[in-house]
């Protein structure tokens, strides 16, 4: 059976992306989740059921938060955390399927998600700004000086060496300057780390969008909710209020809208991204 929603929605991206001169891709939470990468239900389940027996938590989010007693519990938790979120592939092609939407178009991805999928899935890295830092990345929990530092081997480590619920303290990572223990490259406080990839991808993101102005741009939107709605959604919002010729194109399951100043301009759709993308 064909759904006609979806398969009108797929004519309707495509015709989007023809007619536009450059994309600027805005991507959140809601496309991995699409992708198959959910933080609860079986997934969860599978991979953290001896943490959920012990504290009570029922979601990966939520246990990344937990004040757990040791560092050595902490990192157990965190390198299965951060293997199955970075180190493993999505169930879903999701990615693969926008990436080949866009071949031979001049595109930039603006995205608050943290898992690496688009540079997995080919997407040029010189084409990516992630905002909020990345899971494959550890840095000073001081921090103590502006470094990031990759951390798959140590995150393989971990997994591989833990019992109970705890890696061996050896494997504790640590500042490799002060000593301090390090922690994950992420955006939850004042002690994000912006370090020099950061910086460089955001200038070229700068540019992009200065260098397409009065362009047609097509700001196209997948999967963003509003914690964080000042870095895509307002921000696309803008600049297709700003240039006349920019459209807007939305795609998020229960939370696909446009303000009344650029309605004309834009198409909102309430699917979720794989429905929508893979058929």
């Amino acid at each position: 059976m064909i759904n006609i929603k979806a398969e009108t929605g797929r004519i309707r991206l495509r015709e989007a992306i023809d007619e536009a001169d450059a994309v600027l891709v805005g991507a959140g939470a809601g496309l991995s989740a699409a992708a198959g990468f959910t933080y609860a239900g079986e997934r969860f389940e599978a991979n953290f059921a001896d943490f959920e027996a012990k504290y009570g938590f029922h979601d990966m989010y939520s246990g990344g938060f937990y004040p757990f007693d040791s560092l050595e519990e902490h990192w157990a938790y965190w390198s299965r955390f951060v293997f199955v979120n970075r180190y493993t592939d999505p169930p879903k092609p999701v990615y693969q399927k926008l990436l080949s939407l866009l071949e031979g178009k001049d595109y930039f991805v603006l995205t608050t998600n943290v898992d690496h999928c688009f540079q997995k899935a080919g997407f040029d890295k010189k084409r990516l700004f992630y905002t909020q830092g990345d899971y494959g990345l550890f840095q000073c929990s001081g921090p103590c000086h502006p470094a990031t530092y990759d951390n798959e081997a140590a995150i393989r480590r971990m997994v591989a060496e833990q019992a109970n619920m705890r890696i061996p303290p050896e494997l504790v990572p640590r500042c490799p300057r002060c000593g301090k223990p390090m922690t994950m490259n992420l955006r939850s406080d004042n002690t994000f780390v912006e370090d020099e990839g950061w910086h460089q991808a955001a200038e070229r993101y700068m540019d992009f969008v200065r260098t397409r102005e009065g362009q047609r741009l097509l700001c196209l939107e997948l999967g963003v909710g509003m914690n964080t709605p000042g870095i895509v959604k307002f921000n696309f919002w803008a600049q297709v209020y700003q240039n006349p010729k920019a459209r807007y194109f939305c795609i998020n399951k229960g939370q696909s809208y446009a303000p009344k100043e650029i309605a004309d301009r834009s198409i909102c759709l309430d699917i979720d991204a794989a429905q929508l993308l893979l058929g």
